[in-house]
């Protein structure tokens, strides 16, 4: 399965106000790099624009997450587009973007689509799936020398403590022995 994501449009989903920021374009390709990773999916981001230095470095050497910016003069929409018309077998490729003439025309080519938040959604269960199954994954580590030695006194220290408080409150409870009687001295 292959995505189409429209950077910028996705961008003003998840960072409102903020689409130009290039540190949330960086931010969203990690994101989508990871689960891209994760899911075993390939993704187009198509933004609008100059791809950055930083952003093209991220995304060297990896199949699965591809920066498509668009030809000088031309729009990512018409990339978008063109995107959509290459493949013969549109049933595995989805378009992810708000934009409605674009998602009416991924339907009609035969391409599903899913709106922003859909992928979002998609998208954060993924990553949050992956976090745990990396918490799961992670050796137990054994504690060492100075760890076991500091908790063997502190529990050591507590049991002499709860021995005496109890050896104490016991000798205070009891009653002395019948038939002895204590001596007293003159």
């Amino acid at each position: 399965m292959a995505f189409i994501v429209d950077g910028n449009n996705f961008l003003g989903y998840a960072y409102p106000g903020q689409m130009r920021d290039p540190e949330n374009r960086m931010a969203l390709a990690r994101r989508l790099l990871a689960f891209a990773h994760f899911t075993r999916t390939r993704i187009l981001l198509v933004f609008d624009g100059r791809v950055t230095d930083d952003l093209a470095e991220l995304t060297r050497g990896d199949d699965k997450l591809r920066v498509v910016p668009p030809p000088e003069g031309e729009s990512a929409d018409a990339v978008i587009i063109e995107l959509i018309d290459r493949p013969k077998d549109r049933r595995h490729l989805t378009l992810v973007s708000n934009d409605r003439a674009l998602r009416d025309y991924a339907r009609e080519a035969g391409a599903p689509s899913l709106s922003c938040r859909e992928f979002d959604g998609r998208l954060k269960a993924a990553l949050r799936e992956r976090k745990a199954g990396r918490e799961m994954a992670k050796p137990a580590e054994r504690p060492s020398s100075f760890e076991v030695g500091f908790w063997m006194d502190v529990f050591t220290h507590r049991q002499a403590a709860e021995t005496a408080r109890t050896m104490g409150a016991g000798i205070l409870k009891e009653d002395p022995p019948r038939g002895k009687k204590e001596k007293t001295r003159r």
